[in-house]
C-alpha cells in the first residue's frame, strides 16, 4: 500500500532535490515510476508540491488508477495537483466521471478555488464522456466564482456543447461572450463541422478577420467528412495562395479528398510538396499517401512508399498497405504484409482485421479468412464488430457457401444490417439459390421497404426463375422509389491538373456540346461493334 510521510522529513538539500526531479523526468516505464516514487517517499520529497505534481503527471500517462491512488494519499494537494488529475481523467472517455469527482473535491476544499484551467478540464470531461446535466452543473459553478466570461472557459464551453451536437447552445455562448479570441471562432467552426453543417461553418469562416492553420484545416476536413471533396480541394488551393502554410492535418484531409476523387496528379503534387521538406514526414502522412496511391490505382507506387520507409511503428501505416492490397485484389500480398507486421511486433487493431478479411474475401480464401477471424479473438482479444462479420459473410457468400453465410448471420451477437443481408442476397442471385433469395429478400424488405438495391437484386432473381409478374411489380416499385429518392449520379475526371465533375443530364460544363457529341459518336461505334447496352 502506498503511504506518504510528511512529518518525519529531514531538511532536503537543493542538489538532491534537483537530482530527484531529473530522475522523475527520465522515467520511461511504470517500474521506473514506482522506483522513483519510493525514493521520493524515503526522502520526504513526496510532500513537495512540484515533485508530487511531476510524479503525478507522469503516473497519469502510464496508469490512471495508480495516479489516482497516489493523488488520494497526498495530504494537502494544491491547485496544480488537482488540475493535473482533473485533466488526466478528462482525456479518457472511460474515466471522465473521476474527473468530475476530483473537480467536486476541489470545490469543497476550503482553502482552494478552481481557476480557469480547472473549468476547461472539467468541461472537456463532460464533453468527452458525461452528460448535459453534469456539464450544466459545472457551468453554474463557473458563474458562482465569476469565471463564466473568461475566454478560456467560454471556449471550453463552446467545445463541450459542440461535442454533444448542441450547436445552437455553442452559438449562444459564442454570441454572448464578452471576450472572444481566434480559438473561439475555430471552436465554433469545429462544432458546425462536427454536426455536418458546412454552410454555417463556411459562413463563419468567411466572416473571420483573422484565420490560422487550424481555421483552414478544420473547414477542409469538414468538407471531406461530408463528401464534398472538390470543395475541400478548392479551399486547400486557396490556403496555398492566401492562407498560412498547411500542417500535417491539412495535408491528411487534402490527400483524403484526392483519394476519393481519384485525383492522382494533385495527390502526387502533395507528395512532392511534403518530400521537398515543406513539412516533416510522419507515419500518419505516409499512411495517407499510401491510401491515395492505392485508391488512384497506383498500387505499385503505394507499395514503394511503404517498403522504402524503414521505420514503421504505427499500426495505421500497416493498415493502409493491407487495405491497398485488398482493394486491388491482391490477397497474398496483404497477408504477407500482415505476417511481416507480426514479426515487427506491431499490434493489429480492428481496422487491420477488416482490411485483412476484405483481402481474403476478394481472393476467395475461405480457410485463411476463418483463421484470421479466430485469431483476432484468441491472440489479440479484439471483439469482432459488425464490419468483421460483414467481411466474413461476404467471403462465404462469394465462395458459394450460402448456408454457412446465413448460419454466421444467425449467430451474430448484434443485429445484421441491410448490407450484410444484401451480400448474401447477391450471392443467391449469382449461385441461383432462388428459395433462399426469396426469403432473404423478404427480410431486407421488412427492414427497409424502399431499398432500391434489394428490389433490383430480387427482381433479377424473379426474372431468372421465370416469375415475370413479380419481377415487373418490383421494377415498377423501383422506378417510383428511384424517382423519389435517388440522388443524381455523379462522375469526375482529372485532366492536366484540372478537375471536371459531371451529373446525370448535366449541361453546365462549358464544353458540354462537344462532350455529348463525342459520346453519341462513341455509342454508335460501340453498337456497330456488337455492344448491347
Amino acid at each position: 500500500m502506498m503511504r506518504f510521510y510528511t512529518t518525519s522529513a529531514k531538511p532536503f538539500h537543493s542538489d538532491h532535490y534537483s537530482r530527484l526531479v531529473s530522475l522523475i523526468d527520465s522515467c520511461k516505464s511504470m517500474q521506473q515510476i514506482k522506483q522513483t516514487h519510493a525514493q521520493l517517499i524515503t526522502t520526504a520529497l513526496i510532500s513537495h508540491p512540484v515533485s508530487a505534481n511531476k510524479l503525478l503527471k507522469l503516473a497519469a500517462c502510464a496508469s490512471l488508477s495508480y495516479a489516482h491512488k497516489l493523488f488520494d494519499q497526498i495530504p494537502q494537494p494544491d491547485l496544480f495537483i488537482y488540475n493535473t488529475m482533473i485533466k488526466a481523467h478528462s482525456l479518457s472517455p472511460h474515466s471522465c466521471h473521476n474527473s468530475l469527482i476530483v473537480f467536486r473535491s476541489l470545490t469543497q476544499d476550503l482553502g482552494l478555488f478552481p481557476n480557469r484551467y480547472s473549468f476547461v478540464f472539467a468541461f472537456s470531461a463532460c464533453g468527452n464522456g458525461l452528460g448535459v446535466q453534469e456539464g450544466e452543473q459545472v457551468r453554474i459553478h463557473a458563474v458562482k466564482v465569476g469565471l463564466e466570461n473568461n475566454v478560456f472557459v467560454v471556449n471550453a464551453l463552446i467545445g463541450m456543447y459542440g461535442k454533444w451536437g448542441l450547436v445552437g447552445e455553442s452559438q449562444k455562448v459564442f454570441q454572448w461572450a464578452v471576450d472572444r479570441d481566434l480559438y473561439s471562432w475555430n471552436t465554433l467552426i469545429a462544432a458546425y463541422v462536427g454536426s455536418g453543417n458546412m454552410s454555417l461553418a463556411k459562413e463563419l469562416f468567411d466572416g473571420m478577420r483573422e484565420r490560422d492553420v487550424v481555421s483552414w484545416s478544420t473547414i477542409i476536413a469538414g468538407y471531406v467528412q461530408v463528401g464534398c471533396f472538390m470543395e475541400a480541394l478548392d479551399f486547400f488551393h486557396k490556403m496555398l495562395q492566401i492562407g498560412p502554410k498547411p500542417n500535417e492535418y491539412t495535408l491528411v484531409s487534402a490527400l483524403a479528398a484526392c483519394s476519393n476523387l481519384v485525383a492522382l496528379d494533385q495527390g502526387k503534387w502533395i507528395h512532392a510538396y511534403i518530400g521537398k521538406g515543406e513539412i516533416k514526414m510522419n507515419e500518419r502522412l505516409l499512411a495517407s499517401i499510401i491510401d491515395m496511391y492505392a485508391k488512384c490505382g497506383e498500387i505499385e507506387s503505394a507499395s514503394r512508399v511503404f517498403f522504402e520507409h524503414k521505420v514503421k511503428q504505427k499500426v495505421w501505416l500497416w493498415n493502409a498497405m493491407i487495405g491497398g492490397f485488398a482493394m486491388h485484389g491482391m490477397p497474398n500480398e496483404a497477408i504477407n504484409v500482415f505476417e511481416q507486421m507480426k514479426v515487427e511486433k506491431i499490434s493489429p487493431n480492428k481496422v487491420t482485421f477488416i482490411a485483412l478479411l476484405n483481402a481474403c474475401s476478394h481472393g476467395y480464401m475461405v480457410e485463411e479468412g476463418k483463421l484470421y477471424f479466430r485469431l483476432m479473438v484468441s491472440d489479440y482479444a479484439i471483439t469482432p464488430e459488425i464490419e468483421h462479420y460483414g467481411c466474413m459473410v461476404d467471403l462465404l457468400s462469394r465462395s458459394g457457401l450460402l448456408k454457412e453465410a446465413e448460419d454466421m448471420i444467425s449467430s451474430m451477437p448484434m443485429a445484421p444490417d441491410v448490407a450484410i443481408w444484401g451480400a448474401l442476397l447477391n450471392a443467391c442471385r449469382i449461385y441461383k439459390d432462388m428459395e433462399r433469395g426469396y426469403r432473404i429478400g423478404r427480410i431486407i424488405k421488412g427492414m427497409d421497404p424502399n431499398h432500391i438495391g434489394c428490389h433490383v437484386l430480387l427482381s433479377n432473381i424473379y426474372s431468372t426463375s421465370g416469375r415475370w409478374n413479380e419481377a415487373r411489380i418490383l421494377r415498377e416499385k423501383n422506378e417510383i422509389s428511384r424517382d423519389r429518392k435517388k440522388i443524381p449520379g455523379c462522375s469526375s475526371i482529372e485532366l492536366k491538373g484540372t478537375f471536371h465533375q459531371f451529373l446525370v443530364g448535366d449541361q453546365s460544363h462549358p464544353q458540354s456540346r462537344e462532350i455529348y457529341s463525342f459520346l453519341d459518336e462513341m455509342t454508335t461505334k460501340l453498337k456497330s461493334a456488337g455492344y448491347v447496352p
